[in-house]
């Protein structure tokens, strides 16, 4: 269906009315259809200057077109003209619509259509190919919200290093919005950092030295953890459970829960440490 043929003995005296936007013939069939459909499919339209409802629905399809984000070219066709291209198709009847994909007829139907029925055909076409093409579905990325401005003035205080302006900016999101899940961990993160700030960096050390000094355990286990080092920190404040009982045991849990929602609860090591911690309190 390639290549330049002289037709002009069955063109047909122009129409005021007859869509050209998206009009192909066999001269650029080859680019603008069996190219083009290996990157989204295109709907080719094979209509008549004669036939005023093929026209309209020529029409409703460059509406259409213009409308679809980029998933689907138009290509209308005037058969008459291009009785090769009609004859390929197969064509029995116009208008005849028929969407090509990498280059092979997909689906077609016949006929003047209503527009919500050829909204859905369209709809099915796209679905189709979806993932099959690389330029279906290339307009669908929505663009980034706005940063909240809070959010913004808390994280350029905390990068300066000033935790009471960050931890401040972040309670007063969440007296305003209590149920704001980033700012609740947000205000977590930041009240550890802060308490890490202030911790011995001798800690660990200390607490190898003498496991019983409860305070020194406790800071060894944050420093582990600002370490990137969970595990170690888990595994220490459990140890410690199994060896305290009563206000020191109350306390070195409510510490490691603490330490428990720097983290989704969902994540393996979460779930592994209180799965630990149950068997260390019963």
């Amino acid at each position: 269906m390639s290549g330049a043929v002289d037709l002009s003995s069955l063109k047909q005296q122009p129409v005021t009315d007859v869509p050209g936007g998206h009009a192909v013939s066999e001269a650029d069939f080859e680019t603008k259809v069996l190219r083009r459909s290996a990157e989204v499919p295109v709907v080719v339209a094979l209509y008549s200057q004669r036939s005023p409802g093929s026209i309209e629905l020529v029409k409703l399809l460059e509406q259409l077109a213009a409308d679809n984000g980029g998933d689907w070219d138009l290509a209308t066709i005037e058969a008459e003209a291009n009785m090769r291209i009609a004859q390929a198709f197969g064509v029995q009847g116009i208008p005849t619509v028929v969407a090509v994909a990498a280059g092979q007829p997909l689906a077609d139907f016949t006929g003047n259509q209503p527009e919500e029925q050829v909204r859905q055909w369209l709809s099915a076409v796209v679905d189709a190919v979806r993932g099959k093409l690389p330029g279906v579905g290339a307009g669908d990325v929505e663009p980034e919200a706005p940063e909240d401005p809070r959010f913004v003035a808390a994280e350029e205080a905390l990068e300066r290093g000033d935790f009471a302006t960050a931890e401040a900016a972040y309670k007063a999101i969440l007296n305003a919005e209590p149920a704001n899940v980033e700012a609740k961990a947000a205000l977590r993160q930041v009240q550890f950092i802060a308490r890490v700030q202030k911790i011995d960096p001798s800690a660990i050390a200390k607490a190898e030295a003498d496991p019983s000094d409860l305070d020194v355990a406790l800071a060894a286990a944050d420093l582990e953890m600002f370490n990137q080092e969970p595990q170690a920190a888990f595994d220490r404040l459990i140890g410690l459970i199994k060896r305290t009982a009563g206000d020191d045991r109350t306390r070195v849990r409510t510490h490691l829960l603490e330490l428990f929602e720097l983290f989704d609860p969902a994540e393996p090591i979460i779930i592994a440490a209180r799965r630990k911690l149950a068997a260390a309190l019963y």
